[in-house]
Parts: structure tokens; C-alpha cells; sequence
């Protein structure tokens, strides 16, 4: 899987998809996360790639222009199946449903806006998909695109150790996980549930999926019965 991040702001994205799994599945080559600096297909003297909008109002528009040239240039070095997403506060919200689908393309160009947007015409020409990760406004997208990037990594091959590392997580299958507990066996006074440390098998998968509905009950009940 290859990650294309069109981006004013590449150090971020580098910065973010460097560190901790993510990193490191860069570095193994199970996943590749190249960023481009929008700015370097500006044709302005000073790299200028935004604007004023038209009809007024407050901010400055990204023009089409460099987005499109960065995006032809993407296009040249890939391979396979492709999707572009923009990542915007006007998309639909990410699910893991959608990072399952987006986990089958061999490539994914996310476009980072900045400023008050990018100029509509951009969208209409190059974007497949919007993506929100939420009901709220950011300063850009490149938070929400390295948040795309590690939710579709971790169902890449080789990402993680196995299948079973994602596909027991929270949201994946429906529910939310159970509750988890490590050492110390009390802490505070609260204990580890007995059935826990029994060793019987069959008796712990019974209290995770009874405890994983309890606590999807409390807490997002608006994904029982979601797959």
C-alpha cells in the first residue's frame, strides 16, 4: 500500500507516520508514505498557492492549479489501483467500514486542504471520496490525513503481527472491545475479574463477549447490531 499526501505542510505528515507502528511499517516497507509539497508546483515566484475567493469572504482559497499539477505528478509514480480522498470537514465521516474498503486500493492520494479550502473545481476534477474524521473544523488536513493513514495500515499485510491484532479491536466486528487488565493482580482495591485468571479458555471468551456488549451498551449503543 502506498500513501501519497499532496500537503503545504509535508513535515508534519513525515513527522506523525515516522514514529511507533506506523513507523515502522515504513521502514520494513510493508506500507510507503510519500508526501508532496504542494508548493513546489506553485508557478509564483514566491510559491504562492493560494488566493482571495470570489463573491468576498474572510480566508484564502488554495488555487487548482498546483493541486493539479502536484496530482499528475503523483499519478506518474503509481502503480495499480488508486483512489484520491480529500480530506474535509464536508466529507462523510470515516468508519472503520470505509478504512476496510480503502485498505483493498494498492494506492491512496489523500489531498490536504488549508486556509478556507481549495477551490471547488479542484475537488470536481481529481477527488474520488471527501473523508471527515469528525463534526468539528481543523486548521488543515494533514492531522486527519495521518489519521487516515495509520486506521488503513493496520489492515495492510505485514503491518501488524496478525489479522487477529485488528479484527478483535474496538468498532472492527461491531462492538467495542472488552475490558482489559494486566499487573498488578489488585490495584486501589479493584481487583482482576476472577474469571480471568482461571485459565479456562472457553469460560474467558464467554465473559469478553459478554462484557464487550455490556460496554458497548454504555457506551455506543449506536453500533449494536453494525457490522
Amino acid at each position: 500500500m502506498t500513501f501519497d499526501v499532496m500537503t503545504l505542510f509535508p513535515e508534519l505528515v513525515e513527522t506523525v507516520t515516522s514514529e511507533s507502528i506506523i513507523g515502522r511499517a515504513r521502514k520494513s516497507g510493508a506500507i510507503t508514505v510519500r508526501t508532496h509539497n504542494i508548493r513546489d508546483f506553485s508557478k509564483d515566484k514566491h510559491r504562492k498557492v493560494d488566493d482571495t475567493p470570489y463573491g468576498g469572504g474572510m480566508g484564502m482559497l488554495m488555487a487548482a492549479p498546483p493541486i493539479y499539477d502536484c496530482y499528475l505528478s503523483v499519478k506518474q509514480q503509481q502503480q495499480g489501483s488508486s483512489v484520491c480522498v480529500f480530506m474535509s470537514a464536508q466529507g462523510k465521516v470515516l468508519t472503520q467500514k470505509k478504512a476496510i474498503e480503502l485498505s483493498k486500493y494498492d494506492n491512496i492520494t489523500i489531498l490536504c486542504g488549508h486556509y478556507e479550502g481549495v477551490d471547488r473545481r479542484i475537488v470536481d476534477e481529481i477527488v474520488d471520496e471527501e473523508i471527515s474524521i469528525g463534526d468539528y473544523v481543523l486548521t488543515g488536513g494533514e492531522i486527519p490525513a495521518c489519521i487516515l493513514i495509520d486506521a488503513v495500515s493496520r489492515m495492510c499485510d505485514g503491518v501488524l503481527s496478525a489479522d487477529e491484532c485488528f479484527e478483535n479491536e474496538s468498532i472492527y466486528g461491531g462492538v467495542l472491545e472488552y475490558p482489559q487488565y494486566t499487573r498488578p493482580e489488585e490495584f486501589r482495591g479493584k481487583k482482576v475479574p476472577d474469571v480471568l485468571l482461571g485459565g479456562d479458555h472457553k469460560k474467558i471468551e464467554k465473559w469478553r463477549r459478554e462484557a464487550a456488549l455490556v460496554l458497548t451498551e454504555k457506551n455506543r449503543p449506536d453500533l449494536l447490531g453494525k457490522k
